[in-house]
């Protein structure tokens, strides 16, 4: 299949249809930057109902890890789907449920007893992990970072601080979080490089927000995105998670590390902390683990685990169909796609420092493995320009690849773990094409 085949207009008529059906009867508070109306998809291939292809470096928000309807992936939630597709785990047992704890268990940092706890979203394994923290802890106050997204129910809504339009109209929200600095390297509150500053951010949280505002024996947890997300894709500095989890062990806070994003392989090993070899205490799993069904894991080792019966439960958590595909995503990214997220990273890493040299509106090229970031600014400075950014998206979905947009001006190359050289080689040259023509050589 050529990819990508644009043979109409955008979006084509049927599309215009079926958008015109869905403002009329979905709700308006989902996000779409661009009219894609997916019918089928396969790989990297997305077609539209109207017969475009485009080529998808979005991954649906980096969750099919494997690509789109991986025929082993298929097969398993079929075979599984004729056997047991439902019997809830919160009041009955099955061999999914165990198998996939036991796996988790394995594949997670650490080498302790853990447990797991099944959800469905990203956002309920924050949510139980909130609670966890709390429960297990006995202390009301929790920590995040200002630039952090952990979703959007409110506990997990109240650990979020990256854009106030998730906040607005929904307060008062979970009290007891406070916000504290990122370890931005291109945005750095400190105005100093993250390696030559040693680590003013972390000095900050001990000498100004435990001093002034919050009592550190009060402090539940610290929760983290490994690699920021919707924040922008921002890569903290070599040492600095060493650093924090060393502090905050000295003050008996619990390290609970967000994984939805950047686990499952996406950064070039299974989970991103790994990176710098920082084992949390509670970690929280979702999107590309079971590539595309849903499913969201809380683990944390089995000295934290520790509430009692009821104290919280999912009816559809761990659904052993969900959990199957989960178990066939993780065999895959064990046996080569791991690999070939680093692989592929790299290619697309030299491909847009490239473009970044070329163009000045490209500030800042970020990221590891598959979860990479391009940050467009103007005025020849490091003033983030979402005009632009938007405008470059949109050219790139008009040229047939599909991109999503993350931060203040940023747009992040997050595609399926099974990318081919060529497959980007393609969505460079798209890229770069529509940067050229928001932009200007120098």
């Amino acid at each position: 299949m050529a990819v990508p085949k644009i043979v109409t207009e955008l979006p084509g008529p049927i599309s215009k249809d079926w958008l015109a059906r869905d403002e009329r009867s979905v709700s308006p508070s989902y996000s779409r930057p661009y009219p894609l109306v997916a019918e089928r998809a396969e790989g990297l291939a997305v077609t539209d109902v109207d017969g475009n292809v485009f080529l998808d470096f979005s991954a649906g928000i980096a969750v099919c890890s494997t690509g789109h309807c991986h025929p082993e992936v298929v097969k398993e939630i079929q075979e599984q789907a004729a056997r047991l597709i439902h019997m809830s785990g919160t009041d009955f047992f099955y061999r999914e449920q165990v198998l996939m704890a036991e796996t988790i268990a394995e594949i997670t940092p650490g080498n302790f007893h853990k447990k797991s706890f099944f959800g469905n979203s990203g956002a309920e394994a924050v949510e139980a992990g909130f609670k966890l923290a709390r429960y297990h802890s006995r202390r009301p106050r929790m920590l995040s970072y200002n630039s952090s997204f952990h979703g959007r129910t409110f506990g997990a809504l109240s650990l979020t601080g990256s854009n106030s339009k998730y906040m607005r109209g929904f307060a008062p929200l979970v009290p007891g979080v406070t916000h504290v600095y990122f370890p931005f390297c291109f945005h750095c509150p400190f105005n100093h490089e993250c390696d030559q500053c040693d680590f003013e951010c972390i000095n900050y949280i001990e000498d100004e927000v435990f001093r002034k505002y919050v009592p550190a024996e009060e402090v539940s947890a610290f929760v983290a995105e490994p690699i920021l997300g919707e924040g922008g894709y921002v890569v903290p500095p070599d040492g600095y998670f060493q650093r924090l989890k060393k502090m905050l062990d000295s003050y008996g806070i619990l390290f609970m590390c967000d994984e939805v994003q950047s686990g499952a392989g996406r950064t070039g090993k299974m989970f991103a902390i790994e990176h710098w070899g920082v084992e949390p205490d509670i970690i929280c799993i979702a999107k590309g683990i079971a590539s595309g069904m849903p499913l969201g894991i809380c683990c944390a080792s089995a000295e934290i685990m520790d509430w009692h019966r009821g104290a919280h439960a999912s009816t559809f958590g761990a659904n052993p169909v969900s959990c199957r595909a989960a178990l066939k995503t993780i065999s895959l990214l064990q046996n080569g796609l791991i690999d070939n997220a680093r692989d592929k990273g790299k290619l697309l890493m030299k491909g847009l420092n490239e473009i970044k040299e070329n163009y000045e509106i490209v500030g800042d090229v970020r990221g590891k493995g598959l979860m990479i970031g391009v940050e467009f600014v103007k005025d020849g400075k490091n003033t983030p320009d979402p005009q632009t950014s938007n405008k470059v998206l949109l050219d790139c979905f008009n040229g047939g690849v599909a991109f999503l947009p993350c931060g203040r001006s940023t747009i992040r190359f997050c595609p399926p773990l099974v990318v081919s050289e060529e497959e980007c080689e393609i969505a460079l040259e798209v890229f770069e094409k529509a940067v050229k023509a928001n932009s200007f050589r120098f």
